[in-house]
């Protein structure tokens, strides 16, 4: 066994030498080292990459990250929610804004500011989103009427004309993103409204849920980077059932896995169902993916 090591600060200490430092100093720091050595040897190791985000996630400044790795070409396959679309196309023209936990949820309404968490997203951003995607879905419906919702996403990138989005970046890099629960938010409300408008048009989800088996199921080695839990979550890891599992997995969570539910299952959990390997490299960081993911990141680079 080795020593539990105390962290010495200095002033001119990196990133990359504070999370050495956390590797030796217990609790969920130890795993966090873990972490950055599991998905260096699968780095090194070429393992298709798979990250899987909550929408959430996207409101907060770790989008950032995402559209880094997508340009960087550090990751292969996104699964995410129909928030997180939302949330990346309205960040691309328009800014969320810093507010508390503790806000007066009732003035907040009144003011026409929604909460999430102590992120504020005033009501114009989902106006200017709802606006924006009528015009894109009229464009693409001209000329295709029948699509998966990976495609249909990979047409909104190339359609949507500010940079700074992971949708447009993916589109670019050929990045796959997967939305499974793609009506579950504003852009599916628009999609659902569009439909009504427009019987020809159609989303299919199941030949989707295929193509992210068969993307799953090559003799490659592959890594799962699971950030919160949800129907991201378990459509990755389940998309790796057929192929033997991930080969290097970790996962980033804040809930107990203590009460049975799939979005605070460890990885240890997932090996049970064969959607890990059993001799896969994997650990559960039982932490703010806010805080944790930029150090894990920040000491790969």
């Amino acid at each position: 066994m080795e020593e539990i090591k105390d962290i010495k600060i200095e002033k001119s200490i990196t990133v990359k030498e504070l999370t050495k430092q956390l590797a030796s100093s217990g609790f969920q720091a130890q795993n966090l080292g873990a972490a950055i050595e599991i998905l260096k040897e699968a780095r090194e190791n070429n393992a298709k990459t798979f990250l899987s985000f909550t929408s959430n996630m996207a409101a907060s400044g770790l989008r950032g990250i995402f559209i880094d790795l997508i340009k960087n070409k550090k990751v292969d396959v996104i699964v995410t929610s129909s928030g997180s679309i939302d949330e990346d196309l309205i960040r691309s023209k328009m800014p969320y804004l810093q507010g508390s936990f503790e806000a007066d949820d009732i003035k907040l309404g009144e003011q026409g500011i929604n909460r999430m968490g102590n992120i504020f997203v005033p009501n114009d951003r989902y106006e200017f989103l709802d606006e924006e995607v009528k015009i894109i879905l009229e464009r693409i419906h001209a000329r295709k009427k029948d699509m998966t919702a990976s495609e249909l996403l990979k047409e909104v990138g190339l359609e949507w004309k500010h940079e700074d989005s992971f949708i447009v970046q993916a589109a670019k890099n050929g990045v796959e993103v997967f939305c499974p629960g793609i009506t579950d938010g504003s852009f599916g409300m628009q999609l659902t409204f569009f439909k009504g408008k427009n019987k020809d048009f159609r989303i299919d989800l199941l030949t989707d849920f295929q193509k992210i088996i068969d993307v799953a199921s090559t003799n490659e080695k592959k890594c799962g980077i699971i950030l919160g839990g949800g129907i991201s979550k378990h459509h990755t890891i389940i998309s790796t059932l057929m192929g033997g599992g991930f080969d290097y997995a970790v996962y980033v969570n804040s809930n107990s896995p203590y009460r049975g539910s799939l979005s605070s299952a460890t990885t240890e959990e997932a090996k049970s169902w064969g959607k890990i390997s059993s001799d896969a490299k994997s650990v559960t960081i039982h932490g703010d993916a806010a805080i944790v993911f930029p150090l894990l990141i920040a000491s790969l680079d």
